[in-house]
């Protein structure tokens, strides 16, 4: 059992974009890099295969909230965690449950303790705390694991957020504190990163960094951002908090974003990043792409039998043409799922994987610069 460790390999000469390697005891990991969200122990309408051919993912998500109310943490653990149980071999991420303190806010209360949540499956009652937390994380096995805050909504005022902020360090405190007492399930390393909060202001940004850069945990998370505020808000905490973070430690930009999200936090410094926007919009009929975004519904491609996405790497993309994916978006097809999922999620890595390259190569922000107008244009 060796402990994540963070190699930098790269640095841009005209941003802050590094690319490099997170080494976990299931694999390493290639950075920047993008994490598709599999909340409930699956990343939706896609196979683990297809996660790791097509895809090519090098880590996924799980979300203890969800795992914790189904199947359980003693289906988990008989199984010999969430690896083992949803036969993934590469690295998992678990969020805390911390999320869920924002997304469920008409179902919980927040106390000092923890948070009480009723479940949105039966209403039952649940309370979360650091120490359970862990505890459900530990029961997962994920190979890092997030500590469990607060993520406060947008916007807040300042008393607010330096109070939620506070309870999230103080949360922090016993998160260490129980891991330090309680080891790992399944032989292997569980890594804990610290979430930087404060909403939207400056000095709470900066006094939150601060906090959890003493820590010197082997990686450190960015959470509060994608709520709702500007693009312009995000962007400035990120450059903010990223100056201050350790150098030489993975930086993790929580739930975001669009693909133009990715390219402009890379630049100041992030490494990591997650979202369900690819296969939330691929639900939907709505695909990223080299050229921009295409919304697979419009009646402009019922005839269209060019490939799904030209320049695409995954084999959907020249395999499948738009008409017909059209035709099985409106037929309420199943398989459409699946192809658009895949797709976006192809996209998503293939955009992460050109961001290092260029990285590397020396000329990234004129790549960026280049590209971002494309992929902000709607087909």
């Amino acid at each position: 059992m060796a402990e994540l460790t963070f190699q930098i390999e790269a640095r841009d000469s005209q941003s802050k974009a590094r690319a490099g390697v997170v080494q976990t005891d299931h694999g390493a990991i290639e950075t920047p890099i993008f994490m598709p969200v599999g909340t409930a122990g699956t990343v939706k309408a896609v196979p683990q295969r297809d996660l790791t051919d097509d895809i090519r993912a090098q880590i996924i998500l799980g979300n203890t909230y969800h795992l914790y109310l189904r199947p359980g943490t003693s289906v988990l653990e008989a199984a010999g965690g969430l690896h083992k149980f949803m036969h993934w071999d590469g690295p998992i991420l678990t969020d805390s449950g911390g999320y869920q303190v924002f997304s469920l806010s008409d179902r919980r209360k927040i106390t000092e303790e923890g948070v009480t949540f009723s479940s949105h499956i039966d209403g039952s009652k649940h309370l979360f705390s650091p120490e359970t937390s862990m505890d459900i994380q530990r029961s997962i096995g994920a190979d890092i694991i997030m500590a469990f805050d607060e993520c406060p909504p947008y916007p807040s005022d300042h008393q607010y957020a330096r109070e939620s902020m506070e309870r999230t360090h103080r949360w922090l405190d016993r998160c260490i504190k129980h891991l330090a007492s309680n080891g790992a399930l399944y032989g292997h390393d569980q890594s804990l990163f610290p979430i930087v909060q404060g909403s939207t202001f400056k000095d709470l940004r900066m006094a939150s960094a601060h906090a959890i850069a003493e820590r010197d945990a082997a990686g450190n998370a960015i959470g509060g951002l994608s709520v709702g505020e500007p693009h312009e808000d995000m962007y400035a905490m990120t450059e903010l908090v990223c100056g201050i973070l350790p150098e030489d430690k993975p930086r993790y930009l929580m739930g975001v974003g669009t693909p133009e999200n990715l390219l402009e936090n890379m630049a100041l410094g992030v490494d990591m990043f997650d979202c369900v926007m690819p296969t939330r919009n691929a639900r939907h009929g709505f695909l990223f792409t080299w050229k921009g975004t295409v919304n697979m519904k419009n009646e402009k491609w019922a005839n269209d039998h060019s490939p799904l996405d030209p320049d695409g790497t995954s084999p959907v993309d020249s395999f499948y043409s738009r008409a017909y994916v059209r035709h099985l978006i409106k037929a309420n097809e199943y398989l459409a799922l699946y192809i658009c999922s895949v797709h976006n999620l192809a996209f998503y890595l293939d955009l992460a994987r050109q961001a290092r390259q260029h990285i590397i190569a020396g000329d990234f922000v004129a790549w960026k610069d280049s590209v971002v107008p494309q992929l902000s244009q709607r087909l």
